[in-house]
C-alpha cells in the first residue's frame, strides 16, 4: 500500500495483481474504509499443477480515515492490478484566508 496527499486529496494505491473487478468490494462506514478481495486460482478440470506458490483466498485491509478527509467522496478504481482510491480533503480542513479587522488605538 502507497498513501499520500496530493493537493486537496488523499491517494491510496493497493496491489491486487490477478484480481478481477467483481471480486473487489470497498465499504466506508464511520471513517472506516474496508476493502475486500478474492484471488482464485486459474487452473481447470483436469489440470496436472506441477507448482503452485501463488496466495490465493480472501483478503481484507481496513483504513481508519482522519476527521480531516471527507468519506463521502471517496472514489475507487482498479486498473492494471492497482486499486487506487481517492478521498478529498473536507472544505472544513482546507486552509483558508483569514481577513485581519482593523484596530484604532
Amino acid at each position: 500500500m502507497e498513501a499520500l496527499r496530493r493537493g486537496d486529496e488523499f491517494a491510496v494505491h493497493l496491489d491486487l495483481p490477478g484480481v478481477n473487478r467483481d471480486d473487489v468490494d470497498v465499504t466506508v462506514e464511520n471513517n472506516v474504509v474496508t476493502i475486500r478481495a478474492r484471488r482464485m486460482p486459474q487452473r481447470e478440470e483436469g489440470d496436472e499443477v506441477i507448482a503452485d506458490e501463488r496466495t490465493y483466498g480472501e483478503f481484507s485491509r481496513q483504513l481508519f480515515l482522519g476527521d480531516n478527509l471527507d468519506s463521502n467522496g471517496l472514489a475507487a478504481d482498479l486498473a492494471d492490478g492497482v486499486l487506487t482510491l481517492r478521498i478529498p480533503v473536507s472544505e472544513a480542513s482546507k486552509p483558508r484566508r483569514v481577513a485581519l479587522a482593523s484596530s484604532s488605538q
